[in-house]
């Protein structure tokens, strides 16, 4: 994240979860360390980069009722978020919208429910796939969203929505013609496992760095392991000294 501020980056999309459940549970009994931990990452996200634009992700499958839904991203908002984004059904986003929570939607290939629409495919390749994105749209602005996460719609048809949406359109993988290109920083920095979307470019190879990082971890640990059994470590310039009279003055005094 300070990274990203550094570099000039407008603005980022944060998803702060720990294991199955991500701000705030529908169950109360849930309460308490996935809350605190996604909190407390939030805000050192948040720490990071104060004065960059973040969208808070909620994820799909974490937020069961429009009750936790607000919940979550009041808990967002007060960790830091200027805005919410999720996958979720429009009345999730009419009822943050109607609270004064800035929501975001996702059209176009939607990973979390791509097995309802083909597989991780381009969605938009046929009028019909066409119109229903430009419904989604509508329906989100409808809704209240100011913003929408256009995923892997084709370049020349996402031009066009752009111009027909007053949301605030981010493409991922759909061209140049919404007003936000967005990309995840583990696909630009090179940091995750090939192959890499086709819409994405690595402008870095950490994934390599990490791996030399690794082989040097364990060669300069098997090299101190190596020294402290044949005695190499610690050295004499490694330790403290002092004169044989006070080793034997201590001696003396306790007993011998």
């Amino acid at each position: 994240a300070a990274a990203a501020e550094a570099a000039g980056i407008d603005t980022m999309k944060v998803r702060c979860s720990r294991g199955r459940r991500n701000f705030l549970s529908d169950y109360p009994e849930d309460r308490g360390q996935w809350v605190g931990d996604a909190r407390r990452l939030a805000f050192d996200i948040r720490q990071a980069a104060p004065h960059t634009f973040m969208s808070f992700v909620l994820p799909l499958t974490e937020i069961a009722s429009e009750a936790g839904a607000l919940r979550a991203a009041f808990d967002a908002m007060e960790a830091g978020a200027d805005a919410i984004m999720g996958q979720f059904g429009l009345p999730f986003v009419e009822a943050l919208a109607k609270a004064g929570v800035p929501v975001q939607g996702h059209v176009g290939l939607v990973p979390r429910k791509s097995t309802w629409t083909g597989g991780l495919r381009a969605a938009g390749k046929t009028v019909d796939e066409a119109l229903k994105i430009y419904r989604d749209l509508k329906d989100l602005e409808n809704a209240g969203a100011w913003a929408a996460e256009c995923e892997v719609v084709p370049a020349p048809l996402m031009r066009e929505l752009s111009a027909r949406t007053t949301l605030v359109t981010a493409s991922i993988g759909s061209g140049s013609g919404g007003d936000i290109q967005f990309l995840f920083a583990q696909d630009i920095l090179g940091d995750g496992e090939p192959p890499f979307p086709r819409h994405a470019r690595q402008y870095c190879n950490l994934r390599e760095m990490r791996r030399k990082m690794q082989e040097a971890r364990i060669a300069a640990l098997g090299k101190f392991v190596a020294d402290v059994r044949s005695g190499a470590f610690p050295g004499p310039e490694h330790v403290v000294d002092v004169g044989r009279d006070v080793v034997d003055g201590f001696l003396e005094a306790i007993g011998g």
